[in-house]
């Protein structure tokens, strides 16, 4: 079921729709006549720009790459361990 959505900034955007001072979220059930060929050419975009990119606008985590800090912990960390290793070997 593909069911075309979108992220609006600002809730006033879509309260301004149902005539309302703000709307958190907003579902059309039926759109007039008139505006059907609008309302399509506005599906159209959505399905385009949301829909069709989630895999790139979703999230990723970090690739494994540690900042300065944790780089600089971590090999104090493994200096002490090589130099308890090289004592235990003596």
């Amino acid at each position: 079921m593909e069911i075309p959505f979108c992220i609006v900034k600002g809730k006033s955007r879509l309260g301004a729709i149902v005539h309302k001072k703000t709307a958190s979220v907003l579902c059309l059930t039926t759109v007039k006549n008139e505006d059907k060929l609008e309302f399509s050419r506005i599906l159209e975009a959505i399905k385009a720009n949301f829909n069709d990119k989630y895999d790139e606008y979703r999230k990723r985590w970090g690739g494994g790459i540690m900042g300065s800090k944790s780089q600089a912990k971590t090999k104090a960390k493994d200096k002490v361990l090589a130099k308890e290793t090289a004592q235990r070997m003596n």
